[in-house]
């Protein structure tokens, strides 16, 4: 029901004041309430898709590695969003950010802010960070973050959407490439062809856990680690013909490791093939190199992959149909950073509308990413 509308029953109550007792009068004048911010909300986002942006996205960044430096360039990018403060864990006096006349906070001081930044993007690590600290910060701003512990995400959308929902807020969680752009992907091609197989491949790229996990064995300078597509799997899975792949088959891994002066590079070798979890299960090659060629040749963070979908249709299914969706990227944290801030858009969006609670990749309505018009979408992209 229109405002208007509920404004004509309260006006023909109000004056007929012989049937207006006050308990309904309480009544009438809430429903009259919530009906006017109802129909506020519903204008806002559509005012909003129309081009009306009378006020910038105000952002802040929360961890300041890699992925907190590529959200900042991603920020420069979006002329509807400007950066309001970064937060940091070091002293702020160490650090010196891209972004002229922006402050350097240390993470303590993060209160202060909850009525100056719209939406707080957190740029933790999954295994210890972001578990504590989204479902914290989701009590005060709305927030997004790259969760991308795939067996926990369940448990992790629990701890945010009570949190989020107990501040009345929007939490984004899971947001990136996989989780994310994969996810959609894998989401659309399995709705289209629901008699079929799924199939992701990572890389070539580098897995930033895995080389982590190589710099913890003793005797190891530094390290980077690959993670490469099979391409007789690839081949066999573009076929259509569905093959059954096992982890061996599809990815190899490859190692690259500088190695201490007098360290035992036979251990280290065997420690690292032989590690479950992250190198047992796949075809390993370990490389030893110099420090200085570590640097020259893998300074880099490259990272893709590709999500495929085969399925059948047809009577008998007689008709094979393969979709595929791949990346290739010079940067992962930098190409994960654009990811999130168009889906930071897509919060604040989903706030001004009332939504509150944790959400995904999945909720987003994907007019909600984009900063132009619904009218220059149907017009250009349609």
């Amino acid at each position: 029901m229109k405002s208007n509308n509920l404004l004509f029953i309260y006006s023909f109550f109000k004056n007929h004041t012989i049937f207006f007792h006050k308990k309904l009068a309480k009544h009438v004048n809430l429903c009259y309430n919530m009906c006017v911010i109802f129909e506020s909300a519903d204008k806002a986002p559509h005012q909003e898709r129309q081009g009306s942006h009378p006020m910038k996205i105000r952002i802040g960044i929360f961890g300041y590695g890699n992925l907190g430096r590529g959200i900042e360039n991603a920020i420069r990018q979006n002329p509807d969003m400007e950066l309001v403060a970064v937060f940091t864990r070091r002293d702020p006096s160490t650090l010196t950010i891209g972004t002229p006349n922006v402050p350097v906070c240390h993470v303590s001081d993060v209160e202060k802010f909850t009525e100056k930044i719209d939406v707080m993007i957190l740029c933790g690590g999954s295994a210890t960070d972001l578990p504590t600290q989204t479902p914290a910060l989701a009590k005060q701003f709305c927030v997004v973050d790259s969760f991308d512990t795939h067996a926990k995400i369940p448990a992790h959308f629990a701890n945010v959407d009570a949190a989020a929902k107990a501040g009345g807020k929007v939490a984004m969680i899971s947001v990136g490439w996989d989780p994310g752009m994969f996810s959609l992907n894998r989401l659309y091609a399995s709705s289209i062809l629901p008699d079929g197989k799924d199939y992701t491949f990572w890389g070539k790229g580098v897995s930033q856990g895995h080389s982590d996990a190589i710099r913890r064995i003793e005797g190891v300078v530094d390290a980077k680690q690959y993670t490469i597509p099979v391409e007789a799997a690839l081949d066999a899975v573009r076929s259509g013909s569905c093959p059954t792949l096992t982890t061996r088959e599809k990815h190899l891994r490859e190692c690259f490791v500088v190695a201490a002066e007098g360290a035992d590079k036979a251990r280290i070798e065997k420690e690292i093939v032989e590690m479950p979890n992250y190198f047992a299960d796949y075809d390993t090659t370990v490389h030893f190199i110099s420090l200085e060629e570590l640097k020259r040749d893998h300074a880099g963070i490259p990272h893709g992959g590709f999500v495929i979908r085969t399925g059948k249709t047809g009577a008998d299914l007689e008709h094979n149909h393969v979709i595929e969706y791949s990346l290739k990227l010079d940067s992962n944290p930098e190409f994960t950073a654009s990811v999130i801030v168009a889906y930071a858009r897509a919060a604040h969006r989903l706030y001004t509308e009332g939504a509150v609670g944790c959400k995904t990749v999945f909720d987003v309505p994907p007019a909600y990413l984009s900063p132009k018009s619904y009218n220059e979408l149907i017009g250009t992209l349609l």
